[in-house]
């Protein structure tokens, strides 16, 4: 039977929204009579790149819990109240054979309600240090795909499964894409093009670094790819095709972007780290001091031991960043040495060996 409805839910940054989609884009090719159902949050990014990617999405009206008290906290039992309501309606509609979360606010009332209905649920964790959604979703899933070791702390130790994570399959073969790529980007060939990712909605820090070396860049024949982020374009974008800088809110084709650069900045979100790991370019990672148990950092870190990436610390930018990158540019031994070790810790079967677990399901079901 390939008439299978599969409900997948994963969203608030583009972490959480790709490889919900790359795993829907795997299952589409086993199963082409399947019929798929997203679900996320309302007003985040995924009610646009969902059906972009060709996918049908219904919106819950849910958002995080800020650290702080705030209105929006006040909100958040009438918003949880709601999505539970709402998607209790979209899984009796749906009838969804498995229900598959990516994490982000979504995820949980999702989940939560297909696994009280007693559909099967797989979670997909990204990062080295799981939210607090997919901890409390782990009891009742039926598997735990993840990308790091030692998350037993966390979740049951019999339903995790080491997968890696899954990642946009126009990544696996960009080494040919250079000349391409950078026409594409309109880019000069005898330049070092340094591709800057904040993630994305942005990186406010990365942003105000970008924006005070660009003089830098100039002096060391650089040319830049920048993607600033959706919360920061309009007031970055006065930069845009200026001293050899083009300025993005967002890349859609990341293929390109990857195989036109020489270097890249990026945070170390987990779906970050294991795009970078895949396309095997030198990297300088400038984690995000701001998330949950530091865990950019110690997902960056896993490569760093590894002598397979450079780090910089958000504190220590204004000491270190030119140098680093100075040297970094000088010494094509260096590069070479990153680019390989770091693409020796890609797991590209990641899409593959999730899909593997969510047809056993279905199968034994």
């Amino acid at each position: 039977m390939s008439k299978y409805k599969i409900i997948l839910s994963g969203g608030g940054t583009g972490g959480h929204i790709y490889p919900a989609i790359a795993i829907a884009n795997e299952l589409k090719s086993r199963f082409p009579d399947a019929e798929f159902l997203f679900v996320g949050a309302k007003d985040r990014m995924e009610m646009e790149k969902v059906p972009q990617a060709g996918y049908n999405i219904k919106g819950l009206w849910i958002s995080g819990i800020q650290r702080k008290l705030t209105f929006k906290n006040l909100m958040f039992p009438f918003k949880l109240l709601s999505s539970l309501l709402n998607a209790r309606k979209i899984v009796k509609s749906f009838k969804p054979d498995i229900a598959i979360g990516t994490g982000g606010f979504a995820s949980g009332p999702l989940l939560q309600v297909a696994a009280s209905s007693n559909i099967p649920c797989i979670i997909q964790e990204q990062n080295s240090y799981p939210g607090i959604t997919n901890k409390l979703l782990a009891k009742k899933a039926k598997k735990i795909c993840v990308a790091y070791d030692g998350l037993e702390r966390f979740f049951p130790k019999d339903k995790i499964i080491k997968t890696g994570n899954p990642v946009r399959q126009g990544l696996l073969n960009i080494d040919n894409k250079t000349v391409e790529a950078k026409d594409a980007f309109d880019l000069k060939h005898g330049k070092y093009t340094l591709l800057v990712l904040g993630g994305s909605l942005g990186a406010r820090r990365i942003n105000e670094l970008i924006e005070k070396e660009l003089d830098f860049f100039d002096t060391q024949n650089v040319q830049i790819i920048w993607q600033c982020g959706k919360l920061y374009y309009q007031q970055y974008k006065i930069y845009n095709n200026t001293n050899n800088v083009q300025v993005y809110e967002f890349l859609n084709n990341m293929d390109l972007a990857y195989a036109a650069a020489d270097i890249v900045i990026s945070r170390a979100g987990a779906s970050s780290v294991s795009e970078l790991c895949i396309v095997g370019k030198p990297v300088i990672f400038i984690p995000s001091p701001n998330v949950a148990e530091d865990h950019q950092t110690k997902n960056a870190m896993a490569i760093v031991d590894k002598d397979a990436a450079l780090l910089i610390k958000e504190e220590d930018l204004d000491a270190d960043f030119e140098n680093k990158l100075s040297q970094l540019l000088a010494s094509q031994e260096k590069q070479k040495e990153l680019g390989e070790n770091i693409k020796k810790l890609a797991l590209v079967n990641a899409t593959k060996e999730i899909v593997d677990e969510v047809e056993k399901l279905l199968e034994s079901k």
